[in-house]
C-alpha cells in the first residue's frame, strides 16, 4: 500500500496466456452444453476440476503439437482439436517436464474463471475486505478495506463480457434470475457475502457488483469492547436485559445508518440470549451468524422467472408466531411487516431488529409512518433504541461507536417519551452513563422480586466477567459461549473462579 490519497490495493491475480484462454473458451463451451443437455442450475465443482485437470493433461500428453513451457509456466498450443480424456491424474509423470503444481493451480484458475469468480477471486476470499465494487468497464474496481478504508485496485475489466460472466455465475449458483426484463441482482454467496449487480441499461457505464463481504469468525462482543465500539459496562447492562433474568427479556431495535455495523453488533448481543431460548432469524438476505444451537433461518424469495412463488418478510414474521418462537430476530425492519412484527412483540414474544435512521427519535418517526405505520400505542413494547455510527476521520478511516441508548418508557398526551441511559461523548472518545433511573430494570426486579439494589449488584458482577474476558482476550464465540452459559448455571462459581 502507498501514500497516495487513495491507497492501492494489488490484487493477487493469475494471468492467462492467449493458448490458455483458447482453453477456457473451449471449456466454457463444453460447460454450456453441459448445462444445456442436461437442464442443469449448478455445477459439481469438484468433478468438473477433475475434468480441466485430465483435459489439461490429455492436451499436453497425446497432443504433439502442444508444447509447454515451464520456465514459463504457459501452453503453447497449435492444434485445435481435443477430447476429454480418461487418463488418471499423475500418469505419465507428467511428460515434458510440466509442473505439476502448476498444473493443478492453472487447472483451478480455469475453473474460477469458468464457474467462480475470475480475477474477483482473491478479493472475496480476503477477510480483511469489507465491500468490492465493481463500477463499469475500463474503471478500477475499488474495495473497503477493515483497516485501510477506500482503496484502489489494479484490477480492471476491459469487457462487459468478463463483468457479466462474473453475475451470471453468482445468479446460476444462487438460483437467482437477472436479464433486461430483471436487470438487478440481490443475492447472496455461499460464504455469506451480499452481493447487488446491476446491467444496462440500468447502469450507463456497463454491468456493476457491489459485494458486502462478512468476516468468516464473525466479530464477538468481547472484540466489539475491545475496538471501543461499546464499553462493559454498557455491555453488562444490556446483558442483564437482553437476557432479563428469564422474566423479562427485552426488546431492542438497533439503528443506524448505512454501513454502521448493525448487524455486527446484533450478531455479537445474540450471544447474551439465554441458550434456552428458541430463535427464529427473518431476512431479506442471510448475514446473521447468530451463535445460538436452538437457530430457525428464515429468507424471503423473490418472484421466479414466471413472476410466480415471492414470500415476503411479512409472510415470514407472521408464519413465525405459529412456530414457538422465544425471539423474534428481523434482520432490516423497513415495511408492512413492522406492524406484524410490533404485534408480536406486544403479545408476549421478544424481539430484536434493525433499521436505517439517524437518532432515536428518527427511529419513532420512521416506524410510525409509512411504509411502516406502526401505531404509536405499540411503540411502547420497544424497550430500547440503541443507535451506532460510522465515523470518518480525517485520513479515510472509520471506526465505529454506539452513540446513544435510549429507552422507551411510555406515551405522553400523544407523543413517546424517550429517556437517554448513555451516550456517547465525540471530544473524549469515552461514554457516559447517564442512567438515572430504567423502567425495564424496575421492571425486570419486580417480576422477578428482587430489589434494585440486588439487580445492580447483579449488573456489576456482568460487568466483572465481562472485563475478565477483555483483560485474559477471552473472545472466541466458543469460549464465551461456554463461560456465559456456566454463569446462567452457577454464577457463584465464575465469579469466583475469575477473581
Amino acid at each position: 500500500m502507498d501514500k497516495n490519497l487513495i491507497p492501492k490495493y494489488k490484487v493477487d491475480k493469475f494471468n492467462f496466456s492467449p493458448e490458455e484462454k483458447e482453453i477456457i473458451e473451449e471449456l466454457r463451451e463444453n460447460l454450456i452444453d453441459l448445462a444445456i443437455s442436461e437442464n442443469m442450475s449448478s455445477f459439481d465443482s469438484d468433478l468438473i476440476l477433475k475434468d480441466i485437470i485430465r483435459f489439461l493433461e490429455n492436451r499436453l500428453v497425446n497432443n504433439p503439437n502442444l508444447n509447454y513451457n515451464n520456465s514459463q509456466n504457459s501452453f503453447n498450443l497449435n492444434n485445435e482439436d481435443s477430447t476429454f480424456s480418461d487418463s488418471n491424474f499423475g500418469e505419465n509423470n507428467f511428460q515434458n517436464n510440466l509442473n505439476p503444481k502448476y498444473l493443478v493451480r492453472l487447472a483451478s484458475n480455469m475453473l474460477e474463471e469458468l464457474i467462480g469468480y475470475g480475477e474477483m477471486s482473491s478479493l472475496i476470499n480476503d477477510d480483511n475486505l469489507e465491500e468490492i465494487m465493481v463500477i463499469g468497464v475500463g474503471k478500477p474496481v475499488f474495495v473497503y478495506h477493515r483497516q485501510f478504508g477506500m482503496m484502489e485496485t489494479d484490477l480492471y475489466f476491459d469487457s462487459e463480457d468478463k463483468i457479466t460472466n462474473i453475475i451470471d455465475s453468482i445468479a446460476r449458483e444462487t438460483n437467482r434470475r437477472i436479464d433486461q426484463q430483471s436487470p438487478i441482482l440481490d443475492a447472496r454467496l455461499p460464504n455469506g457475502s451480499r452481493v447487488n449487480a446491476t446491467i444496462p441499461p440500468l447502469s450507463a457505464d456497463g454491468p456493476t457488483i457491489t459485494i458486502r463481504k462478512f468476516k468468516k469468525d464473525p466479530l464477538t462482543i468481547i472484540d466489539l469492547i475491545k475496538y471501543n465500539t461499546l464499553n462493559t459496562e454498557i455491555a453488562s447492562f444490556l446483558w442483564l436485559c437482553v437476557d432479563g433474568l428469564g422474566v423479562k427479556p427485552a426488546n431492542v431495535i438497533i439503528s443506524g445508518g448505512t454501513s454502521s455495523g448493525k448487524t455486527t453488533l446484533l450478531n455479537a448481543l445474540s450471544i447474551f440470549i439465554n441458550p434456552k431460548e428458541r430463535i427464529i432469524t427473518i431476512e431479506d438476505t442471510l448475514e446473521l451468524q447468530i451463535p445460538h444451537r436452538h437457530l430457525l433461518r428464515m429468507e424471503a424469495r423473490s418472484v421466479n422467472i414466471e413472476n410466480e412463488g415471492e414470500v415476503t418478510i411479512e409472510d415470514l414474521v407472521k408464519n413465525s408466531l405459529r412456530q414457538r418462537p422465544d425471539r423474534i430476530i428481523v434482520g432490516e425492519v423497513r415495511g408492512k411487516e413492522a406492524i406484524t412484527l410490533f404485534t408480536a412483540l406486544n403479545t408476549g414474544h421478544s424481539g430484536f431488529g434493525t433499521l436505517h435512521a439517524n437518532n432515536s427519535r428518527e427511529t419513532i418517526t420512521r416506524l410510525t409512518n409509512a411504509p411502516m405505520s406502526v401505531p404509536k400505542i405499540m411503540i411502547s413494547s420497544i424497550d430500547f433504541i440503541i443507535m451506532e455510527k460510522r465515523i470518518y476521520k480525517s485520513d479515510g478511516i472509520s471506526f465505529r461507536r454506539i452513540t446513544e441508548i435510549a429507552e422507551v418508557t411510555g406515551v405522553e398526551e400523544g407523543t413517546i417519551q424517550l429517556s437517554k441511559l448513555f451516550s456517547w461523548n465525540s471530544e473524549t472518545d469515552e461514554f457516559e452513563n447517564l442512567t438515572i433511573a430504567s423502567k425495564t430494570l424496575t421492571e425486570i426486579a419486580n417480576l422477578r422480586g428482587v430489589s434494585l439494589n440486588d439487580l445492580n449488584m447483579e449488573w456489576a458482577n456482568r460487568k466483572r466477567v465481562l472485563d475478565f474476558l477483555v483483560k485474559n482476550n477471552i473472545s472466541s464465540i466458543k469460549d464465551l459461549s461456554k463461560i456465559l452459559e456456566e454463569y446462567y448455571v452457577n454464577p457463584s462459581n465464575v465469579l469466583q473462579h475469575i477473581d
